[in-house]
């Protein structure tokens, strides 16, 4: 299977850009019920880690993500008191630590761009 190109060599950076532009539209007037934030922060979460685990050769960071995301979800339904801002912060921090195991466990299926020689 062929990484569609507007994902590039970073396909879990995109989809979770997703998952955090939910969060961030609650954050700036989506008016809807925790419990409909809960079921859509889940179901994108899901979704997210099934892709990501389709696209890349190892999906163990896109299922922690996945999980965090729909664990966090779960909670905000069933009664979580976090600001939007608590949400997005952990999230991020979430995001950024399982990235950074994964750049050195993922081989991306787009090639790198060949540097260009030096003088």
């Amino acid at each position: 299977m062929k990484t569609p190109l507007i994902l590039g060599r970073e396909p879990a950076a995109w989809l979770s850009l997703v998952a955090i532009l939910v969060k961030l539209a609650a954050l700036f007037g989506w008016d809807a019920s925790p419990e409909t934030q809960a079921n859509v922060n889940a179901f994108a979460a899901a979704a997210m880690g099934v892709l990501i685990a389709l696209l890349v050769h190892d999906g163990l960071g896109a299922a922690i993500i996945g999980l965090a995301q729909a664990g966090l979800a779960v909670a905000l339904g069933y009664g979580l008191d976090w600001s939007s801002e608590k949400q997005v912060a952990a999230m991020t921090f979430v995001t950024i630590v399982v990235g950074m195991w994964d750049r050195t466990q993922v081989t991306a299926k787009v090639p790198p761009k060949r540097a260009l020689p030096t003088a």
